[in-house]
């Protein structure tokens, strides 16, 4: 008679190692920054078929590992000229807000020396926590 013998689903922290070895891995190949967030953070990424608990994936996303991993993200954005594999189509959002704030990112974009979109695109990548996102009133 022959048994199976079901192992546990690895421990968060075996999965926090995980997801930043492979990261790694994948980053020293040097892919362009559309394909490593798409492999790594996108939707379907590693990182969400590691963490698919969202509060796990918001533990992870206060992690060393995961710092990591944005490190990664943004040193392959640095790469001047690094075009995406063009697997991935280019999807433009219109965001209403006040002048003041618009004032606020060209100034900063200016004073970093990029364009108000790698500012805007920089900003999107970061983590924000849950408490400082207003919800939509249902009614």
């Amino acid at each position: 008679m022959e048994t199976t013998v079901m192992s546990p689903a690895p421990a968060q922290e075996d999965r926090k190692i995980v997801a930043q070895r492979i990261a790694a891995e994948m980053f020293q190949q040097q892919p362009d920054w559309v394909t490593f967030f798409r492999e790594v953070l996108g939707v379907d990424g590693l990182v969400r078929r590691l963490f698919n608990d969202p509060a796990e994936l918001t533990e992870f996303e206060k992690s060393g590992e995961y710092a990591e991993i944005q490190q990664m993200l943004a040193k392959l954005r640095e790469r001047s000229g690094a075009a995406a594999d063009g697997k991935e189509p280019t999807r433009v959002i219109t965001v209403r807000l006040p002048k003041s704030l618009h004032e606020a990112l060209k100034t900063e974009a200016y004073g970093r020396k990029t364009s108000m979109n790698q500012l805007c695109i920089s900003k999107l990548l970061q983590v924000i926590d849950a408490e400082m996102v207003p919800t939509e009133d249902p009614s």
